[in-house]
């Protein structure tokens, strides 16, 4: 590898990973807006019409995207989308037998989940940077969240779906194509959109009124069909532990725009776990990884799962 073209892969890791933080600035934003529309909607009801809108979007948006879509990327796409549909349905679930707080921290622990998967699963050598950062971030998490302790069937819930978000950002890291990301994201967005839609339609669909489209689209097109598009084309230049690391900052945006747009109240346990996560952060973003490493999750194989 020539020193232009080592520069060239150090700054698009580097760009990946600011990729990411965006991603989980959108994630803390919709905090707010997604806990006021499920008083309302209940969570299927919620969350297949939101990614189906989505994959709209982005349909009517790049078209050609249809053009795209081969054996390989559709069944890569519906494998993630399956995966991810599962812990979105087993997270809001397990929210709502648990404290919040406490279900923000388990549900993180997929920052601890995805490196030990990683050396099992796909026999990756786990990295002392690496490990360092998911302890840091998982221990910032916890003095951010946890007001006590108790384990019960919405923890329990909560804990597989962090253990199946961690399998899909191995899946992603493992078989995501830059070229691919908009075939792969809409893919994603069109299973989780009917397979959430059909589970919500079992008991009734229940859609949201005229005051709740601005925020609906917002959770839609910004929160669903762009940071799964950047997602999808950040991991395909990042290893998935480094990944997992910057995303599992969306609960210090979530306190930033508490206090900015809800006036909510900022702790001194918030701060300094906000200050942990941030350095978890910084440790990756700093040594991001060189591009063996990723590609050893990205190299194409003869066939998906």
């Amino acid at each position: 590898m020539t020193l232009t073209a080592a520069s060239t892969g150090t700054r698009t890791t580097r760009a990946a990973a600011l990729a990411l933080i965006g991603v989980a600035a959108v994630w803390g934003s919709t905090f707010g807006l997604s806990k006021d529309l499920l008083e309302r909607i209940p969570v299927a009801d919620y969350l297949g019409p939101r990614y189906l809108v989505a994959a709209g979007v982005l349909v009517a948006v790049r078209p050609g995207l249809l053009r795209t879509l081969g054996p390989g990327t559709v069944g890569v796409g519906v494998g993630l989308g399956l995966l991810y549909a599962a812990a979105q349905l087993m997270q809001f679930h397990g929210l709502e037998r648990t404290a919040p707080t406490v279900a923000a921290f388990i549900v993180s622990l997929y920052v601890v989940f995805t490196p030990l998967l990683a050396a099992v699963l796909l026999r990756r050598r786990m990295e002392r940077v690496a490990l360092g950062a998911a302890a840091l971030a998982t221990l910032g998490v916890a003095a951010m969240s946890l007001r006590g302790w108790t384990f019960g069937a919405g923890e329990a819930l909560t804990l597989v779906a962090a253990a199946v978000y961690a399998i899909h950002i191995l899946a992603l890291g493992r078989w995501a194509r830059p070229g691919e990301a908009l075939a792969l994201t809409f893919v994603q967005l069109v299973t989780m959109g009917l397979v959430l839609t059909a589970v919500g339609a079992a008991d009734g669909l229940v859609l949201p009124g005229a005051p709740d489209l601005l925020a609906f689209g917002y959770l839609a097109v910004g929160a669903g069909t762009l940071t799964l598009l950047v997602q999808t084309w950040a991991q395909g230049h990042l290893d998935a532990g480094r990944a997992a690391v910057l995303m599992v900052l969306e609960p210090v945006w979530a306190a930033a725009f508490g206090v900015l747009l809800w006036s909510e109240s900022l702790e001194s346990r918030t701060l300094v776990g906000a200050a942990l996560v941030l350095l978890a952060t910084l440790l990756v973003v700093a040594r991001p990884g060189d591009r063996l490493a990723t590609t050893s999750l990205t190299e194409p194989t003869p066939a998906h799962p």
